[in-house]
């Protein structure tokens, strides 16, 4: 690593840091630490929810996607404009109704009592503290260590450095800082991927050099229509889009409390919408990316070492050519690109958990109502807690999965859909109960962990959605016949 790329991802970090320093000196409230103040831009929001929700999985995952499998994976673009009528139109308004709400988890006790609060709260903490994990993982062992020649026994403290400075920021400024840096990383993530491309072109000397004329032997066949045994098809890819934006952008605290950040519900949806425009944008770079690395690693074999490197290592390829190819001071925004996907996740799990822990699991069952300086000071120490056991984690999420996007669907996602169910339960359902919707949630996660696991039925890994909510909805609404509803509290939101 040149001294160069070292200043490069240094200013990086200093500037975050710098961003989280700022906004702390105006952060009077708990709405403003937690919520921005509800004035917040939707391009801004719209910009942040990306940048939270496209982590450093993604931003290598995609491009070995497509050098291993081929192009297959990018077909669930085509679900993103039926989510965004049914999350803008249908839900969206749903969550902007209610006033003076700081979790998402208070919508739940109304019709599932205090008992369905408390398990969408904990589903949501488990589910993003590993997909924190995850993230640390990805980053520390796919990126940094092989890009900086270090040994693994290095992982720990590179881990614990990047979610302390992620930490730092976050716990300082609040929801402003990470919104701000959020949109920042953005931009940052999208000129480290026009740069490999724009790179490789150079090199290659034109597009047409690396842009594949026929359907790569390694590649899988096209299917459009659904096939239970088969990775991906077209509609199971769409399918799986539809279902898992609907049910992260209706049901994930991260989300919820991007909504609630901005003045009203046509705002809202406008963030929305920015959100799935960007990742549109950066789902199409990326394909890109992955299709030159390919391109330029078909013409210059000696760069793999082993052939079947090509396959076999396609998440490490678009690391290994940022190291070897990419000159002074490219590399470095390349690798910072790499971290601000990282950074981006990780401020805005923390923000969000310290959200959940401040509203559900503290707050909740406090019977003398804290003063601002004293909600402040419990939401930092809970992004504190949260940090550290996601650096701790990250040592061993890595061995629940081989390949990096089947690590964000089989197990950073495995509670995805039933933590929905639980919302669908409570917003659609007349008569669902909190035994309902208890049910419901064993059904979900059970039939989750038997496709993404044991591959129940045959199904492949792209139905555990889809498959866990149509188990969870129809379990819980039928148990919810049967049950008594929940009976009202002091805390219920009207």
């Amino acid at each position: 690593m040149r001294s160069l790329d070292l200043a490069v991802i240094g200013l990086y970090a200093l500037t975050m840091l710098a961003i989280g320093r700022y906004y702390k000196l105006r952060v009077q409230t708990a709405d403003d630490y937690l919520l921005g103040g509800r004035t917040m831009s939707p391009l801004m929001i719209g910009l942040s929810l990306f940048a939270t929700l496209t982590s450093t999985l993604s931003y290598l995952a995609l491009p070995g996607e497509m050098i291993k499998n081929g192009p297959m994976m990018f077909a669930q673009a085509a679900g993103f404009p039926v989510a965004y009528l049914i999350v803008g139109w249908v839900l969206i308004p749903r969550f902007m109704r209610q006033q003076d709400v700081t979790s998402g988890y208070e919508l739940l006790e109304k019709r599932l009592g205090l008992c369905g609060r408390m398990l969408g709260a904990t589903m949501f903490m488990t589910l993003r503290i590993v997909w924190m994990a995850a993230i640390l993982y990805a980053t520390t062992n796919k990126v940094l260590v092989p890009l900086l020649g270090l040994d693994p026994s290095w992982s720990p403290y590179i881990s614990a450095a990047m979610g302390l400075i992620a930490l730092v920021y976050s716990a300082e400024g609040g929801m402003r800082a990470v919104v701000v840096t959020d949109a920042m990383q953005s931009l940052i993530m999208c000129a480290g991927a026009v740069v490999v491309v724009a790179i490789v072109t150079t090199n290659l000397g034109s597009v047409a050099a690396w842009w594949p004329t026929t359907w790569a032997a390694h590649w899988q066949e096209p299917v459009f229509w659904f096939q239970a045994d088969m990775r991906v098809t077209f509609m199971g890819a769409f399918l799986n889009m539809v279902v898992w934006t609907i049910c992260t952008c209706g049901a994930d605290q991260m989300a919820i409390q991007r909504y609630l950040s901005t003045r009203d519900a046509k705002a809202a949806r406008q963030s929305f919408g920015i959100h799935l425009l960007t990742e549109v944008l950066m789902a199409a770079l990326l394909a890109l990316v992955g299709l030159a690395v390919l391109g330029y690693f078909t013409a210059h074999p000696e760069g793999l070492g082993n052939p079947a490197a090509l396959v076999e290592q396609a998440d490490e390829l678009l690391p290994r050519f940022v190291v070897t190819m990419l000159p002074g001071g490219l590399a470095g925004l390349v690798i910072a690109a790499m971290l601000s996907a990282a950074m981006s996740s990780l401020s805005s799990g923390m923000n969000s958990a310290s959200a959940v822990i401040t509203s559900d699991f503290i707050g909740r069952f406090r019977s003398v109502k804290w003063t601002p300086h004293e909600e402040i000071r419990v939401a930092r120490w809970a992004s504190i807690g949260i940090g550290i056991l996601a650096v701790l984690l990250s040592m061993y999420v890595g061995q629940l999965a081989t390949n990096l996007l089947e690590l964000c669907i089989k197990v950073v996602n495995l509670l995805t859909a039933p933590l929905f169910v639980l919302f669908f339960l409570a917003l659609f359902v007349r008569w669902s109960t909190p035994l309902g919707g208890i049910a419901a949630t064993i059904a979900s996660i059970t039939v989750a962990v038997g496709i993404s696991f044991y591959k129940w039925g045959g199904l492949e890994f792209l139905w555990t959605a889809p498959a866990s909510l149509l188990a969870g909805i129809v379990v819980g609404a039928g148990v919810s016949l049967i049950s008594p509803r929940a009976i009202p509290t002091e805390k219920v939101i009207s």
